[in-house]
């Protein structure tokens, strides 16, 4: 799959939209077929940034999205409320879900 983190500072008269603002450009990505996941979530840190966790099931579906209607909307759209360009990191790894974090096992509850 196709594994993506980016980070986006957002303008502070803006982050608390942020949810909203992306809202039409997440509901549609998420509706793509070769996308697994696409969730934002918001730095405890930094109340500005906005981290975005995303994974697309092959290289396929990673260039469908970037080629996308609603990527290259976004790319005019979202920049506005930006403080910066957004950080990535993009890397192809060799499974489709998530791994179990072994290190911090919960024991069955019942």
């Amino acid at each position: 799959m196709i594994f993506i983190t980016a980070k986006f500072r957002v303008l502070p008269e803006h982050a608390d939209r942020w949810p909203e603002i992306s809202g039409d450009f997440t509901r549609a990505t998420r509706q793509e077929p070769g996308c697994l996941w696409f969730d934002w979530s918001r730095s405890v840190d930094d109340p500005n940034e906005y981290v975005l966790v995303e994974a697309f099931r092959d290289d396929a579906a990673g260039a469908a999205h970037v080629q996308s209607e609603h990527f290259r909307e976004a790319q005019q759209t979202l920049p506005p409320y930006l403080a910066e360009t957004p950080r990535i990191v993009n890397t192809t790894i060799p499974q489709d879900d998530w791994s179990l974090l072994g290190e911090m096992a919960v024991p069955e509850r019942g």
